[in-house]
This record gives structure tokens, sequence and C-alpha cells, in this order.
């Protein structure tokens, strides 16, 4: 009689592997500054409703002089109404990683299970899941996001879903051609032998092999959603109601804030999307190390 699975054997090596994943990780600096980047301006956006008073995004309630450079009372200037620019930054962070995590979060479902099916199904379902995935490579993502929120109502979810179901092709080219290669190996083989059903080798063996290149893929992602989002709010596409680092920029455009001069208007948004995204990369990057032994030489 063969002897039953050891738990704490598997559970042993699970560790063993995100303890050297984590080791692989620290070695690469880029990664680390952007992690903990990404951890402060998490950090700070959940903590606003705490720290801060909402009451300051009011336009009825604020008396601050409209487009005053920074000074001791408003560390980074006011905005046309008299607001803080750091509040509108600090808040405004919130939204832009709400819709970049959703989106990004929409587009790996998506991608993930396009990929999934094409990969393991083939024949006419994968000839007509790649056909539906190249038409919308076809089409220029940016283009296709802004035709879809000109048709819907505006909103949050408007543009989460705008995003989500544009930027997904990139994920399932990469899940379908894992998965190909992960069902090649002997211990699928071994379960479809056993009677192991769609549901059991996709759910049990396919899928835990191909998360981790999904997760990785994520962080860029939300790089991309991001983008995506600044520059819908920028062009008047957003939820108007909502404060975002894209929307701040349209409005520092449309009060005329760029001809008066007020770079404090513009400095903390545009800066705040830069690090941001440039910090979402990195941590892919460093993931994309952890899951590719052959880049840890080249990344240095």
């Amino acid at each position: 009689m063969s002897a039953p699975p050891n738990p704490t054997g598997v559970t042993g090596r699970r560790v063993a592997a995100l303890a050297e994943g984590w080791r692989v990780y620290r070695a690469d600096r880029g990664g680390l500054f952007g992690l903990a980047v990404l951890l402060l301006v998490v950090g700070l956006a959940l903590l606003a409703p705490v720290l801060t008073r909402s009451e300051g995004l009011d336009v009825t309630r604020v008396r601050g002089e409209p487009l005053r450079p920074p000074s001791a009372t408003n560390w980074l200037g006011t905005d046309e109404s008299g607001r803080s620019v750091l509040l509108l930054t600090w808040w405004g962070a919130r939204m832009s990683l709400l819709v970049g995590l959703s989106a990004a979060a929409l587009s790996m479902v998506i991608g993930t299970v396009v990929g999934l099916l094409a990969a393991h199904f083939g024949g006419w379902v994968a000839t007509l899941l790649l056909r539906v995935t190249d038409f919308f490579l076809v089409l220029p993502a940016l283009v296709l996001a802004i035709a879809l929120s000109t048709v819907l109502s505006r909103g949050v979810f408007t543009i989460v879903l705008a995003i989500g179901v544009t930027s997904w092709p990139q994920t399932a080219r990469l899940v379908r051609a894992q998965t190909l290669t992960v069902e090649t190996r002997p211990y699928i083989e071994r379960a479809r032998a056993l009677g192991g059903g769609h549901r059991h080798l996709l759910g049990k063996h396919v899928l835990p092999a191909v998360l981790p290149l999904v997760f990785a893929t994520t962080t860029l992602t939300v790089a991309s959603a991001i983008i995506a989002e600044s520059t819908l709010s920028f062009l008047g596409l957003g939820d108007p109601s909502m404060i975002s680092w894209g929307s701040m920029l349209k409005s520092a455009m449309d009060t005329g804030a760029v001809t008066a001069g007020a770079w404090w208007y513009l400095l903390p948004p545009g800066l705040g999307i830069a690090i941001v995204v440039l910090s979402f990369t990195l941590c892919g990057r460093a993931l994309e190390t952890v899951l590719n032994p052959r880049l840890r030489g080249t990344r240095r």
C-alpha cells in the first residue's frame, strides 16, 4: 500500500520555494525600491480618510486663495478653487490606484480564462478564442477604451471596464503559451490517464503552475492601467465627481494653470503617475527575474 501524502512535506517545500523567491527578489535593488515605494503610496492612500479631512476637497468650504504657490500653510500650493494641491494629490492616489488595480484584475481574469481554455481544449475553441484575441490586439487599446467610455455612462465602473476589456490579449497569449508547456509535463499525463477531468486538470495542476507568471504580468498591467486611467480622465471621460491624478491634470489645463505658470498644480500629479508606474514596472521586472532563472545573471 502506498504511503499517504505528507502535507507537512508539501507545505515545507512551498515555504522553501517562497523563501528562495524572496531571496532572489531581495537581490534586485530596483525591485526592492519599487516595492517600498508602492507600500508607502498604498499605505498613505488607505490612511487618507484617517490622517486628513475630506472637507478640504469641497470647493464650498475651502478658504484658500486660488492658484497660490507653495507656502507654510499649503505645502504644494492651491488649485483654481483654493484647495490644497497636497490634499488633492493624496486623495487622487486612492482613485488612480483603485482603477489601476481593478482594471488589471479584470484584465488578468479575462486573459487567464481565455488563455487556459484556448490551450487546453484546442481545436475550434482555440481557433475562435485566438481570433477574438487577434481582433483586440489589432485595435488600439486606448482608442477602444475611449470609444467604450464615450458610449457608456460615466463612472468608475465604466473606466475599469473600458481598460480591463481592452488590455487582456497580452495576458491571454502568455497564459496560452505557458499552459501548452505545462500540459506536456509527465504529471499532467498521469493525471489525465487516471481519469482526471478538465476541471481537475485545469484547477489542480495547470492553473497553479500558470499563476506565478500571471501575477508577474499583472504588476506590469497595473502600470499600463494607471496610465490609461489618467489619459481617459485627462480627456474628460472619467468620473467628474471623483478626484484622480488624471482629473487634476485636466483641471489644471482647463483653468489656465499651464499658461499662468502654476507648476505646483501640474507637478505633483504628474510625478505621482510617473513614480507609481515606475515602481510597478520595477516590481514586475524583479518578479520576472524570480520566475525566470535565465534573467538573474543579466539584471544584476
